[in-house]
């Protein structure tokens, strides 16, 4: 069965450096997919493509076609890789805006690496401080290792051999040696999900 990672950039400009480290952990994940294991496909998107919806389903409380479809395909993922710039110490505004439309329940156990991309190292903490507080309470599984990327980590002659790009093969490995455990955990979850009071208390059985 294929599953799919979806790849989340809440980077606004063309090109935009969240991009760019979304592209790179993503290919740095598929690198180290275990062979025999189940095809995974990445779905990357970027938020900025619906702004407008977004904003518009706060003000309606209903999500357009488009973005009712991007809602069901990130709470059906195997997995995600999120990146966000940072503004003001902290995620994007649209990228929190997206998130607060998530049903928290809907991403239970997913395996989640987190990202974001800053013009100063001094941001760095933005993955610990924000991120990881707001993908706590989504109740998702967040991988140890999170990836900051300031302007310093692009401007050199091989990119393959930086600090950055050791994050990134760490983190991404991370990722998916938890791919194929979450597949198992989420199927338990759904065996073991909470029965009405009432049917728990017609299946209590008297003790001779």
């Amino acid at each position: 069965m294929e599953r799919v990672i979806m790849v989340i950039s809440a980077g606004l400009g063309v090109p935009s450096s969240s991009r760019m480290l979304a592209d790179q952990l993503a290919a740095a994940t598929a690198k180290q997919i275990p062979g025999g294991a189940d095809p995974v496909r990445f779905e990357t998107v970027e938020l900025r493509d619906f702004a407008v919806d977004i904003a518009n389903n706060f003000v309606t409380g209903y999500a357009a076609p488009g973005l009712q479809k991007l809602i069901d395909r990130v709470q059906r993922a195997a997995g995600l890789i999120v990146v966000t710039p940072v503004f003001s110490g902290s995620f994007s505004g649209l990228f929190k805006s997206f998130f607060d439309l998530i049903d928290p329940k809907s991403l239970d156990g997913i395996p989640v690496l987190l990202a974001a991309s800053g013009g100063s190292a001094r941001h760095s903490l933005v993955i610990d401080f924000a991120m990881r507080p707001l993908f706590s309470y989504l109740r998702t599984r967040i991988m140890p290792t999170g990836v900051y990327a300031s302007p310093e980590d692009w401007g050199v002659e091989d990119p393959t051999q930086t600090p950055l790009s050791s994050r990134i093969s760490q983190a991404a490995g991370e990722l998916a040696a938890a791919l194929d455990g979450n597949s198992v955990r989420r199927d338990a979850a759904a065996r073991l999900e909470s029965l009405p009071f009432e049917q728990l208390l017609a299946n209590i059985t008297p003790r001779g």
